[in-house]
């Protein structure tokens, strides 16, 4: 194996793997585009939504860092619902998605979204057959609903294979900077492979309209999943570079030094480093 900054390491199913010198790159260029889309959905206040699905391991929390980590957090808003309330189980499914869906000049990602009932829900039991068959007879005509209203709605799917998945778990149990990351709920799922993978194809046949559409990436390489993702978003909203429009010129600073500053007992940070 090369070091980190080598342009490309071998998998164990032999196919190469980006290297980090190369991904940097490529991400560095495509975070300059999201600026570029975030600058022009708030000039045309665009409302988008972006719904993140996948396998337990399968980068989706890496991939929404990566779109997130260099625009404005008050037009990204990234959503990651908890486990619902007592309230919020006697309420309609949905009633609690609905406020969090964006209003103009935003866009909201979903880090696992309405879509839990079709996945673990129906897997795990926590809703019955009969609640997830609904659920997947009335989902499309939301969807229509939300598009009819003028929302830009893009669906993610990440699909790991099932020896990725295991490397990727058992390293977040290794390591304490990831031990976060693994749920109970996880460690219960982990056993239910071919029942999700039933789950996932009764809802891709369910919800995966024209209006709605499902787009579904390999990411057993998380930063080719990650700038594969990035550049199909940036292609699903047609946008222009505003930034000529908009040129940002410093005025001229005023004089420095006509206010001295009080000497002040401050708690300074330790030097450390």
């Amino acid at each position: 194996m090369t070091k980190a900054g080598g342009s490309k390491r071998k998998r164990d199913n032999g196919s190469e793997k980006l290297g980090r010198k190369p991904y940097e790159a490529q991400l560095k260029r495509l975070h300059v585009e999201l600026v570029k889309l975030q600058q022009w959905v708030l000039a045309k206040r665009l409302k988008v939504c972006i719904v993140f699905e996948g396998r337990d391991g399968a980068g989706k929390g890496g991939t929404i860092k990566a779109i997130t980590e260099r625009v404005s957090p008050r037009v990204f808003r990234v959503v990651a619902l908890p486990a619902p309330t007592e309230r919020e189980k006697t309420q309609m499914y949905a009633q609690r998605y609905l406020t969090h869906l964006p209003a103009a000049g935003e866009v909201v990602i979903f880090d696992r979204s309405w879509y839990n009932r079709a996945g673990v829900e129906r897997v795990m039991g926590f809703c019955s057959d009969e609640q997830a068959r609904k659920f997947l007879t009335v989902v499309p005509m939301f969807e229509r609903m939300m598009v009819e209203s003028g929302i830009i709605l893009i669906k993610y799917w990440l699909e790991v294979s099932a020896e990725e998945q295991t490397r990727r778990l058992q390293d977040r149990i290794n390591d304490g900077r990831k031990l976060w990351k693994l749920s109970p709920m996880d460690v219960k799922s982990y056993t239910r492979w071919d029942d999700y993978t039933r789950a996932r194809d009764d809802m891709f046949a369910a919800s995966d309209s024209s209006w709605a559409p499902w787009y579904m990436a390999r990411s057993e390489d998380k930063r080719k999943a990650r700038l594969n993702i990035i550049n199909h978003l940036l292609q699903q909203i047609p946008y222009k570079d505003l930034r000529g429009e908009h040129r940002v010129v410093l005025p001229k600073r005023g004089k420095i030094g006509k206010y001295k500053a009080q000497p002040y007992p401050f708690k300074m940070v330790a030097e450390c480093f």
